[in-house]
C-alpha cells in the first residue's frame, strides 16, 4: 500500500511512518515543520520507501498530486497543544479547518480512504465520563478562547462525516487521548514530557489548577496500532472510535510519579490556570474513554500501562539530553 501522512513529521506521524514502513508499505509525508519536526524522521531519511515533502497543505496543486499518488491517507495535520491553542486561536481554527477541508476535497475526486485525527477535546466540558462517541459534546463560550480547538476539530468531524453520507468518500475517524511517548515535546503544553524535563532537569514540577484534573494517557505505540487496524477494517468506515487508555491519573499523581522514576528532587510548584493561559481558562475535571466500540471493531486494548509510559519517555529524554551535552 502507498500512504500519504499529512503532518507526518509530527510526534504521532512519524511513529505511524516507521510502522508503516515497517510492514513493508510506502510512506509520503507531508509537513510544513510548524510543530513537526525533521529529527522525527531522519532514521528515515533515505528509505526506498520513504518519501517526504516540506511544504504546506495550502498548496492545494501539489495536496491533490499527494492524494492521487496514494492509495490511503491518514490526515494528522493540526495545530496541537494547550499553549498554542490560547496563544494563537486564529492558526488554530485555520490551521485546522482549512487543511482538513482542502484534503477531503482532494480525497473526494479520487475516493481516497480517509483516516481523520480528532481529538478527546471535542468532548468538551461533558461529564457524561466515561466518554462515548455517540454521546453529546459539551462547549464552553465562544468568547473562551481554550474551546476553539475542540470546536474546529469537531467541525472537522462534521465535514467528514458529510463527505461519507453525501459523496461516498470512505472516511474513518478516530479521538485520540492524551497520546505520549518518545519525540514528543513539551514546547506546547504537553504536560508528560514538560513534567519529565523538569524532572531531569531538578527544575519545579509546575502543575496548573490544583493537580485533582484527571487524564487517561496512551502510548503512542498503542495509539499507532490503532490507527493502523481502523484504517484496515472496512467495517469502519463512516465510524468514530475513541483511541486511548482507561487508566485514569490525577495530574498531581502523574508529577509525583514523574518524580519518582527520575529520582529527581524536584519540588512541585501549583500555578493557578490564570497565570499559565490568562484570565478565562476553562479545563475539564475527568477525561475517560469509553473503549468498546474500538474494541468491538479491530480488538483493541491498550498493552502500555502509564508507568511504561513514562519509563519510555524517560529514556528518550535521557538520550536526547546525553546528545546535546
Amino acid at each position: 500500500m502507498r500512504y500519504l501522512i499529512t503532518g507526518g513529521a509530527g510526534f504521532i506521524g512519524s511513529h505511524l511512518a516507521d510502522a508503516l514502513i515497517a510492514q513493508g508499505d510506502s510512506v509520503t509525508i507531508v509537513d510544513d515543520l510548524s510543530t513537526g519536526s525533521f529529527r522525527n524522521i531522519k532514521q528515515l531519511k533515505g528509505h526506498p520507501q520513504f518519501e517526504y515533502v516540506l511544504e504546506s497543505m495550502d498548496n492545494v496543486s501539489l495536496l491533490a498530486e499527494l492524494v492521487d499518488d496514494a492509495d490511503a491517507v491518514f490526515h494528522l495535520a493540526a495545530a496541537v497543544g494547550v499553549r498554542l491553542i490560547v496563544e494563537s486561536p486564529v492558526r488554530t481554527i485555520e490551521t485546522n479547518v482549512h487543511c482538513t477541508e482542502l484534503l477531503l476535497q482532494a480525497a473526494a475526486k479520487k475516493k481516497r480512504k480517509v483516516f481523520l485525527a480528532s481529538t478527546s477535546e471535542v468532548y468538551g466540558k461533558s461529564t457524561e465520563v466515561p466518554f462515548q462517541e455517540d454521546g453529546d459534546l459539551t462547549m464552553g463560550a465562544t468568547t473562551r478562547g481554550r474551546w476553539s480547538y475542540a470546536c474546529s476539530k469537531a467541525l472537522d468531524e462534521f465535514l467528514a462525516v458529510a463527505y461519507y453520507r453525501e459523496r461516498g468518500l470512505p472516511v474513518v475517524i478516530g479521538r485520540l487521548f492524551n497520546t505520549v511517548g518518545p519525540r514528543q515535546t513539551g514546547r506546547y503544553g504537553m504536560v508528560v514530557p514538560s513534567f519529565v524535563q523538569s524532572a531531569l532537569a531538578g527544575e519545579p514540577i509546575k502543575v496548573f489548577g490544583d493537580g485533582r484534573q484527571a487524564r487517561c494517557f496512551t502510548h503512542v505505540s498503542d495509539a499507532v496500532r490503532a490507527l493502523i487496524g481502523l484504517m484496515n477494517e472496512p467495517n469502519a468506515v463512516g465510524g468514530v472510535f475513541n483511541i486511548g487508555s482507561t487508566e485514569e491519573v490525577s495530574i498531581l499523581d502523574l508529577a509525583r510519579r514523574v518524580i519518582s522514576i527520575t529520582s529527581s528532587m524536584s519540588p512541585i510548584e501549583f500555578v493557578s490556570y490564570q497565570d499559565a493561559y490568562g484570565e478565562g481558562f476553562e479545563d475539564m475535571p475527568r477525561r475517560v474513554p469509553n473503549l468498546e466500540r474500538i474494541h468491538a471493531a479491530v480488538g483493541y486494548e491498550s498493552r502500555l500501562s502509564l508507568d511504561d509510559i513514562l519509563r519510555s519517555v524517560v529514556a528518550y529524554q535521557s538520550e536526547v539530553e546525553m546528545q546535546h551535552a
